[in-house]
């Protein structure tokens, strides 16, 4: 064993409760209902707020069979942004446990996936097998980051040229940050889809939104 290893072994593995936030978090996002800013023309689609903006697709992914709504997705600076809420405690976290998970998943798809420490805390970037039977052969490569707030977890997939492009990268970061959770005060359990609803008006929605 090296050095560093000897090191490494040594250091406290984080519990997987303890919950996992930029430290700026309620001053920069993403952000809790009660934070944010009530002057600005958000997207309003239940359980999340999307802040409009040029160049910005908005897609809603719809569940089959239920209809229900399950995620956002967000096109912009060449890039895809996918993002879910869940309830959480109000006092531990989900997102050390999700990774973990996450991590799983893709080494049973056959894939790999490499940790870091990103400007949200831990995250990481997986490259997954396409499905048999896609047209193009090959894999994909994702970032998945993930930020624990008060009673609400908020998880991101980011694909497209954030991964490669500097500039993008930046972008898709600061939509991810301006996001809005609405957790509601209603009880739910821990890990469920805080509900998603379609805009309430058409003008509510940017031109280029489409469920």
């Amino acid at each position: 064993m090296s050095d560093l290893d000897e090191v490494a072994a040594e250091l406290p593995e984080e519990p997987l409760d303890e919950k996992s936030a930029p430290l700026n978090r309620s001053e920069e996002g993403p952000f809790d209902a009660d934070e944010a800013n009530p002057a600005r023309p958000y997207v309003d689609l239940g359980g999340l707020k999307i802040l409009p903006r040029e160049g910005l697709h908005l897609r809603l992914e719809v569940e089959e069979g239920t209809n229900r709504v399950v995620a956002v997705g967000l096109d912009f600076a060449g890039s895809t942004l996918q993002v879910q809420a869940f309830a959480a405690p109000r006092s531990t976290g989900l997102w050390h446990e999700i990774r973990a998970q996450i991590e799983d998943q893709i080494a049973k798809q056959g894939g790999t996936s490499t940790q870091r420490e990103g400007v949200f805390g831990p995250e990481l970037v997986g490259e997954v097998p396409l499905a048999a039977g896609a047209e193009a052969q090959g894999s994909r490569l994702a970032r998945f980051v993930g930020v624990d707030g008060p009673r609400w977890f908020l998880r991101g997939v980011i694909a497209g040229e954030a991964l490669t492009s500097p500039a993008a990268e930046l972008a898709i970061e600061e939509l991810f940050r301006s996001v809005v959770v609405v957790r509601g005060t209603q009880p739910m359990p821990p890990r469920d889809l805080i509900p998603l609803t379609m805009p309430k008006t058409a003008a509510a929605a940017p031109p280029s939104a489409s469920a």
